[in-house]
């Protein structure tokens, strides 16, 4: 039986640790200025792998902050997935050799398409695609702008070019803890055909429960932020609850 992965969330800005309000660089908080520290605390808990965002590297388009995902990745014992500024092959390329696990393509995939399906070509499925929507369609750019692609459309492409893995961000649930969007979730997993990591409005076990419901769809695991840093609950407690272990 496949569990439900739950993926703790580190995103890092200036080398810290930090979570922006709806992607909103001037809605910041730190949570440790030290992101190989608040992983460590992760593997402690249990966490298979670990969700690592360059907010940096999103916004100037190139990577930041890769030296402190790198040392997560090499020196415990866990599997990591970065995203943010990864814009050429030698970005993933670097991260692929460097002990990453998986890559996340974002707003590359629509601005630069055809360099996402040469790296899905490249690397099949360690190459994740993160589609962020906002009212069905897809935001890039860090959130600051809406394209006319409908969210489902682009997964539905990407899926036809090898893509295996998809992490949807509904960004109206980002960082308010105020439950994922389902539907929204659901309806991308059952369009794609492929494995859906949701992303977004995670605020109790009960939000996991609820998504891990539609693992046979599909969905298999969770991205969790701002409900572990608030002591929504604890990562130990989630995996225990969720899958049972």
């Amino acid at each position: 039986m496949m569990s439900f992965t739950i993926f703790p969330a580190i995103d890092l800005r200036g080398g810290k640790c930090v979570r922006l309000l709806q992607g909103d660089y001037n809605k910041e908080t730190v949570y440790g200025d030290s992101p190989f520290a608040v992983a460590e605390s992760f593997v402690k808990e249990g966490a298979d792998w670990i969700h690592m965002v360059d907010l940096d590297g999103a916004k100037d388009g190139v990577r930041v902050n890769h030296q402190h995902v790198l040392k997560v990745a090499k020196e415990l014992k866990v599997k990591v997935q970065v995203g943010g500024g990864i814009r050429t092959e030698k970005d993933v390329y670097e991260y692929l050799e460097n002990g990453i696990s998986r890559v996340i393509l974002g707003s590359s995939a629509v601005s630069n398409r055809s360099f996402v399906e040469k790296m899905l070509a490249e690397y099949g499925g360690r190459i994740a695609i993160g589609i962020d929507a906002k009212n069905g369609y897809v935001s890039t750019e860090g959130w600051l702008n809406t394209s006319e692609v409908k969210a489902v459309d682009l997964g539905k492409e990407l899926a036809k070019s090898g893509a295996e893995t998809f992490i949807f961000t509904d960004i109206a649930t980002d960082g308010m803890l105020s439950g994922p969007n389902v539907k929204a979730i659901v309806e991308m997993a059952k369009a794609t055909g492929k494995t859906v990591i949701a992303s977004g409005g995670v605020s109790s076990i009960d939000d996991l429960k609820k998504l891990k419901q539609y693992e046979q769809d599909g969905v298999k695991g969770a991205i969790v932020g701002k409900a572990l840093y608030t002591k929504k609950f604890s990562l130990r407690d989630a995996i225990h609850e969720v899958n049972g272990l």
